[in-house]
C-alpha cells in the first residue's frame, strides 16, 4: 500500500510534529487539453504541496483523508490526516521509524497503519538488492498498529520480524486484511480487528499484494505475480531470501472475502497496481503502466494511468491522461469523489503530492 511499496514500482515515487495546514493548489501540471482529457473527473485539485506523499484514503463519512508523507523533514515517511479541503493537517504516527499503509475504521473511532517504530533508529536500514535491478521494492519489517484518530494510544497487533503492512479494515469494522511475509512466502492474510485469529488467504507461490474489500465486504480484489519457470522460482525465492521485491509484472485478480473462488480479472503483461472499488461493488479502478510500452527497450514505461474494469473483466476504460505517474485512487464511499496521487506538477516532477476531484458517471 510506496507502501515503501510496488507503487513506485517503476516510478520510484512514494514513499515530527504537526505541520500547519496549506489551503489547496489547483492542478498546475499539463496543458488546458490534456487537462479536460481525463475522464469523468472534475474540479482536479492538488491537496498537498510539501514533501512526498501517497496513498490517501477516505474516512467512512468522506471527510478526512488519511495518508503517508515524507514533510517535516523526516527522513521515513509518517502518517498524517487531513480534511478533503488539504486542511487541518495532523500527524497521527509515531516521529520516529517508517510508516506506510493506513486505514480509517468505519466507525470514525480508530486507524490502522504499519510501522518499524518498535525497532530502534529512525529508519530501517535497506536491504541488499539486486544491484542491476532497473527498480526494488526493500520489504522493511513493518508491524500493523491500531491508534485512536488522533494517533494516540498506538497498539502494536501484529508480531512478525518481516514485512506486515497493506492493512485495510472490513466494511463492519471486525476484520483486517493485509499482506505478508511469511512462511518462506508473500501472501495475503486476514486477522480480528484486535489482530487475533490471523488466517492465510493465498497459498501460491509468487507474490499477492495489495488486498482491498468490497464495500460490502464480501469480496476482495489483489494483485498477484507468480514465477512460471524454474529461472522465476530462484529469481523469487533470491528476493524472499533478501527481503525485496523486484518490478514484476502484475495482474489483478478476486476472491470471496474468506479466501474462496479466485479469479483472474485482468493480465496483460503490465504492472497493473493499487486496485480498489467503485461504490457499486461492480467494477474495480486501478493504476497500471500498460500504455507506456517502450519499444526501444521492449517494456513498459513508468508512466501509470488510472483505469476502471468491470468485476467480470470486460468494459476496461481508461480515466487519466497524464504523462507522469497516477496511482492509489479511491472513491469517497458515497462516489462522488476521487482521491489518488501524481507527480503532475511540472515545477516539481519528482514530488508526489495528493489530489482529489470530483466524480461524474
Amino acid at each position: 500500500m510506496v507502501r515503501t511499496t510496488i507503487l513506485c514500482l517503476a516510478a520510484a515515487v512514494l514513499l515530527g510534529g504537526c505541520a500547519g495546514a496549506k489551503s489547496a493548489a489547483p492542478a498546475e501540471s499539463r496543458s488546458e487539453d490534456d487537462r479536460f482529457r481525463d475522464r469523468h473527473m472534475k474540479n482536479v485539485t492538488r491537496l498537498t504541496t510539501e514533501g512526498d506523499n501517497g496513498e490517501a484514503y477516505f474516512s467512512r463519512d468522506g471527510k478526512k483523508l488519511i495518508f503517508q508523507s515524507s514533510r517535516g523533514g523526516y527522513a521515513c515517511d509518517k502518517i498524517w490526516t487531513m480534511s478533503i479541503d488539504g486542511k487541518d493537517l495532523r500527524r497521527v504516527s509515531p516521529d520516529h521509524g517508517a510508516h506506510t499503509c493506513s486505514f480509517f475504521f468505519p466507525d470514525g473511532k480508530g486507524i490502522v497503519y504499519s510501522s518499524t517504530s518498535h525497532l530502534p533508529g529512525d529508519c530501517p536500514p535497506k536491504p541488499k538488492t539486486d544491484a542491476g535491478a532497473r527498480y526494488v521494492w526493500p520489504l522493511y519489517p513493518y508491524d500493523i498498529y491500531k491508534a485512536n484518530p488522533d494517533g494516540s494510544g498506538p497498539a502494536r497487533i501484529t508480531d512478525n520480524p518481516l514485512y506486515d503492512a497493506e492493512p485495510v479494515v472490513s466494511p463492519d469494522g471486525k476484520q483486517i486484511v493485509f499482506g505478508s511475509q511469511r512462511e518462506n512466502d508473500f501472501d495475503i492474510y486476514i486477522m480480528n480487528a484486535d489482530g487475533s485469529n490471523v488466517r492465510r488467504l493465498t497459498d501460491r507461490v509468487g507474490y499477492d499484494g495489495g488486498p482491498w474489500y468490497s464495500p460490502d465486504g464480501t469480496k476482495i480484489v489483489w494483485r498477484a505475480w507468480y514465477p512460471e519457470t524454474e529461472a522465476e522460482r530462484k529469481q523469487w525465492e533470491e528476493c524472499m531470501a533478501k527481503n525485496y521485491i523486484l518490478a514484476f509484472p502484475l495482474s489483478l485478480w478476486v476472491m470471496d472475502a474468506d479466501g474462496s473462488n479466485k479469479r483472474m480479472v485482468l493480465s496483460n503483461g503490465a504492472t497493473n497496481f493499487a486496485p480498489s472499488w467503485h461504490p457499486d461493488g461492480n467494477r474495480i479502478i486501478f493504476s497500471s503502466n500498460r500504455d507506456d510500452w517502450r519499444e526501444d527497450i521492449r517494456q513498459f514505461g513508468h508512466n501509470f494511468e488510472l483505469y476502471l474494469i468491470d468485476l467480470d473483466g470486460t468494459g476496461l476504460e481508461r480515466i487519466t491522461f497524464n504523462r507522469t505517474f497516477d496511482s492509489f485512487p479511491m472513491f469517497s464511499p458515497d462516489g462522488k469523489k476521487l482521491a489518488f496521487a501524481s507527480n503532475r506538477d511540472p515545477l516539481k516532477p519528482r514530488q508526489t503530492d495528493i489530489f482529489i476531484a470530483d466524480w461524474e458517471e
